[in-house]
């Protein structure tokens, strides 16, 4: 089988798989194993009993093995067993390994005969043991017994999969002698994780009880339905045996003796029973745990790779020790500086690609947001003027003015300013959340530490909240130094002269930005009946004059376009059933926007691209919906009149002026407010953290306290240290082993197409085969060999219309391995 370190290749893999289920974790490195599978009642269990020497597998009626069994073979002076969830309890009776067996079964899967997928570990040394290793599974079952369930069959089949699909795995398909290979269960699962037939061996089990005169001669030579692997032949204890207590070695004696007697098998004695398999299976195990040796190897070494840096660090770490709690606080205070500033800056090494935040995040607020909050507190245009109608009246009061009063625009002005307050306090608010945001982001990788995370995010966080009201009282102030003067002598102020002629610069402006595109992007339309296909997605660009859809970026086949005049936008309320965010468009004269709707309502994945799609309506003109108040209806409604001549020219002339006006102020406004912000709360707070920080930590209170390491880091830590040592061990003793080994060379291909049933039949074999149970009785001791043997039509070829069709004589026992007869006459039939 080769030097003695390829030998030691499999309690290798034994204790690889004891060391990761030591340390409590799924062992991924797909370790070679052998999976025995076979229908109930094939003998499974007692081929794995014969390897062992001794009765501990249960046994009774229904599925016996209901979880599956991981038995690892070690030759050993001594003859005991060890389960792994008994870790340390040498078991030296082998009744009580049956019976733990079966408590152990019956504590995961209860008494109802149900099955699971987790695996019993039991490791069994004894000197009359090669070394194996043997995964036993629930024998294949088609009728539900019992409670069991009415799926038991396909519950089985998928923990069967489980095992076999795996490449590194070798089945050993264990079938009956006294049914129809053909219809083997074993076999056709082993087909299909494995056609090439590279990882599957056939045992024949109770060739005793075949019905007198047949055998299974041809099977076992690989001749009918042939193996890459071949097959090798078992005989069992009956069940008369078992219950008689027969010893397991005088069994295997009586199998020696079986094959030894029997004519069929004689000839092949040596390579049939128990220790042949054991042997054949232990050498393909050794084969291809040394074929899969340098993927091994690889996963071993990726594995260690991935710990050395954090084990390193764990390496010699003294939890109690003052210096090192003192170096880490130092260390962990400057690691958070360089994430915040990195969040806030964006040049982050963990860059988020699922959401914005941060940096990019407040970027947004004073772009996008703050703009939009600003448009919200517009007046319509209706509004507007009745504002300003009613100023100049009441400027004049009751003589009638032949003059605009210059009053009612500082007014209407000075209303307008205020108005922007809300906005700008509510933008500090938006980018403060943030900023906390931020904080505990950059706090996760103190997690280790909890107190020192807690105590941190508290400092932070109410300087932030120190910072909060100083930068909406410098806001604040901004607003009130723009109240304090008008300024009509501004560069960019229009002037009572040019205010008619403003407006028609304007309406022309707005005309010639018909075809800018504003925005683009994939919207759902969510209001298409169900009839119609339920709710799309389409793709939308918006411009200065329409909204258009089409059925793809593409943009050519263009599904709708509505223009924007009189429309609106207002909040949809988001349904219970549904995962979007919901806005709609609606016309303000009660038209239909869409078809038969009369708003179209429009979804996107997030709150923030709903803002930002409003936000990029605005800019195109359409406004969001104002909240009408009973006051307002009430006034609207008991005041309405109509203005003559004189007073319109004059509301024109005001209406132009504080567009005008309005417009620098929030020019100035929306440029003050991100300086404002970022010098008196983003660059202040970035500056606490690098100085002030770590001096409020150490006045906190105890620094010791705040470097207590939480019990998941520690748990973690000692994970880590036994990971990062089994794995360099396993790679140290890997090293050690001989790659140069010969080893038993993979038997040639064979024409497994009985097995798919997708290609073609074989070609007839020229010794035609016999089927097992097929009625012939074994050929007399000393028989001649046989001539050529009958054709594709095997021995019912010898008809009338064939009179020179040789008759079929008897087969004689010796192997020959070439099965060339010697030269004899040829005996003929006799004539029709």
């Amino acid at each position: 089988m080769g030097n003695r370190g390829m030998e030691e290749l499999i309690p290798l893999v034994n204790r690889l798989q004891d060391a990761f289920s030591a340390i409590g974790q799924a062992c991924n490195l797909d370790l070679p194993q052998i999976a025995v599978v076979g229908g109930q009642s094939a003998g499974k269990s007692s081929v794995l009993e014969n390897f062992v020497g001794r009765d501990f597998l249960p046994r009774g009626s229904g599925i016996v093995t209901r979880r599956p069994l991981v038995l690892q073979l070690i030759s050993s002076t001594a003859e005991w067993a060890e389960f792994l969830h008994c870790k340390g309890k040498k078991f030296t009776d082998f009744d009580e390994v049956r019976q733990e067996i079966e408590a152990e079964t019956d504590r995961v899967t209860g008494a109802n005969k149900g099955i699971s997928p987790i695996p019993i570990n039991l490791r069994v040394y004894s000197p009359h043991v090669l070394n194996l290793t043997l995964i036993d599974l629930p024998g294949i079952t088609k009728v539900p017994v019992g409670d069991q369930p009415a799926d038991i069959e396909q519950q089985i089949r998928d923990m069967i999969m489980q095992f076999i699909c795996r490449e590194s795995c070798l089945i050993l398909a264990v079938t009956p002698a006294n049914t129809d290979l053909a219809n083997s269960d074993a076999l056709k699962l082993a087909k299909d994780v494995d056609p090439q037939g590279l990882r599957t061996i056939g045992v024949i089990t109770k060739l005793d009880l075949m019905d007198e005169g047949t055998d299974a001669r041809d099977v076992l030579e690989n001749k009918l339905l042939p193996l890459r692997r071949g097959y090798i032949g078992v005989v069992n204890r009956s069940q008369k045996d078992i219950d008689g207590k027969k010893d397991i070695k005088a069994a295997l004696d009586a199998e020696r003796k079986f094959f030894l007697s029997h004519p069929a098998y004689r000839h092949m004695a040596e390579k049939m029973g128990t220790p042949r398999l054991q042997k054949i299976l232990n050498e393909q195990l050794t084969n291809h745990i040394r074929d899969t040796l340098p993927a091994f190897r690889s996963k071993l070494q990726s594995q260690l790779l991935a710990l050395d840096k954090e084990a390193e660090e764990y390496r010699g770490y003294r939890p109690d020790d003052p210096s090192r709690k003192t170096k880490q606080l130092l260390q962990m205070v400057q690691q958070f500086s360089v994430d915040f500033e990195k969040r806030i800056e964006g040049s982050g090494d963990q860059v988020d690609t699922v959401e914005l935040s941060g940096g990019a995040k407040i970027n947004r607020i004073f772009h996008e947001r703050f703009p939009f909050e600003l448009v919200k507190m517009e007046c319509d245009e209706k509004e507007m003027r009745r504002e300003i109608s009613y100023a100049i009246k009441n400027i004049h009061g009751i003589r009638t003015g032949l003059f605009t009063p210059d009053m009612a625009f500082e007014a209407i002005v000075k209303k307008q300013v205020i108005k922007l307050k809300e906005p700008c306090v509510k933008c500090v608010d938006m980018v403060i959340q943030e900023l906390i945001n931020t904080v505990r982001q950059c706090s996760n990788k103190l997690e280790c530490f909890p107190r020192l995370r807690e105590e941190t995010e508290r400092i932070v966080t109410t300087h932030i909240r120190d910072r909060e009201s100083r930068a909406k009282e410098q806001v604040l102030l901004l607003i009130d130094i723009q109240l304090s003067y008008i300024n009509t002598n501004h560069e960019d102020f229009i002037g009572f002269a040019n205010a008619q002629q403003r407006s028609s610069q304007t309406n022309k402006s707005q005309g010639a930005a018909g075809n800018q595109v504003i925005r683009k992007g994939w919207l759902t339309i969510n209001n298409i009946s169900i009839m119609k296909g339920g709710a799309k997605e389409y793709w939308f660009v918006l411009t200065a004059e329409s909204l258009s859809w089409f059925k793809d970026d593409e943009e050519k086949e263009k599904k709708y376009m509505l223009p924007l005049d009189n429309l609106k936008v207002r909040d949809v309320e988001k349904s219970f059933m549904s995962s979007k965010h919901i806005f709609c468009i609606f016309n303000t004269e009660s038209r239909n926007v869409y078809k038969d709707n009369r708003t179209l309502e429009l979804a996107c994945d997030s709150q923030d691209d709903v803002d930002s799609w409003k936000s990029s309506l605005l800019r195109a003109g359409v406004y969001p919906e104002k909240t009408v108040t009973v006051e307002s209806e009430t006034t609207s409604s008991t005041d309405n009149f109509s203005m003559d001549p004189q007073l319109e020219r004059k509301v024109e002339t005001i209406r132009n002026l504080v567009d005008s006006y309005m417009a620098i102020v929030n020019k100035c406004i929306r440029d003050l407010m991100p300086k404002t912000i970022m010098h008196l709360m983003i660059n202040n707070v970035k500056d606490f953290i690098n100085a002030e920080l770590l001096a409020q930590l150490y006045s906190a209170g105890d620094q010791n306290a705040l470097m207590d390491e939480s019990q998941e880091q520690a748990q973690r830590r000692d994970e880590v240290l036994r990971t990062h040592q089994a794995l360099k061990e396993a790679l140290a003793i890997i090293g050690d082993i001989s790659t140069t080994t010969v080893t038993t060379p993979m038997p040639p291909p064979v024409d497994t197409s009985w097995m798919g049933g997708s290609r073609r039949s074989p070609p007839p074999s020229p010794t035609a085969p016999r089927r097992m149970s097929s009625g012939q009785r074994p050929a007399p001791r000393g028989a001649p060999p046989p001539p050529n043997r009958p054709g594709p039509l095997g021995p019912f070829n010898n008809s009338a219309e064939s009179p020179q069709a040789p008759s079929r004589p008897n087969r004689a026992p010796p192997s020959i391995p070439s099965r060339r007869p010697p030269p004899s006459p040829t005996r003929q039939a006799p004539p029709s």
